[in-house]
């Protein structure tokens, strides 16, 4: 099949979903790690299953992987500074943001929207990103009555509600 767009319009037409914004962390030999991703969706309910799609070159995704087990914690709209540390490549990510653990041991970061804790159960090659399928172990909501930070034509912001009809 012949392709008639190029990458900026795959991108932009791609922009016109709205979606939320995540910080996936765990362990690797001891140490928090974690990125940020927009590619996060529950998957089914029965079992509780989610999926991310981490870039192909991404380095903290196979050190995650190899752990087995993950959190994906959902931010707030203001939680944009947070989103932009954990986007970038390197460096001791969790060393100027408060954090804890879950009771199974993966990093939760202070104040966000919810945490979901999951076991890695497989993945698929999918272009430059990977498909990862991952079984929902325990979960928890924090901040119910907060905006999420939502990712939308390439841009950041909140969400706001229509007046009820």
């Amino acid at each position: 099949m012949h392709v008639t767009f190029d990458d900026r319009q795959f991108r932009n037409a791609m922009g016109q979903f709205c979606t939320g914004v995540v910080i996936v962390t765990g362990l690797s030999e001891g140490r928090p790690v974690g990125f940020s991703a927009q590619s996060f969706v529950s998957v089914s309910l029965s079992p509780p299953l989610v999926s991310i799609s981490p870039s192909r070159t991404s380095k903290t995704w196979p050190l995650l992987r190899d752990a087995k087990k993950f959190g994906i914690n959902i931010l707030g709209a203001d939680q944009y500074g947070l989103c932009m540390a954990f986007a970038k490549s390197g460096g001791d990510k969790f060393a100027q943001f408060g954090w804890s653990t879950s009771p199974a041991g993966t990093p939760v970061l202070d104040d966000v929207l919810g945490f979901v804790e999951c076991e890695f159960e497989t993945e698929h090659d999918a272009g430059d990103h990977t498909v990862v399928l991952a079984r929902v172990i325990d979960l928890d909501v924090f901040s119910p009555e907060r905006s999420p930070l939502l990712f939308f034509r390439g841009r950041y912001g909140g969400f706001s509600e229509m007046p009820s009809v």
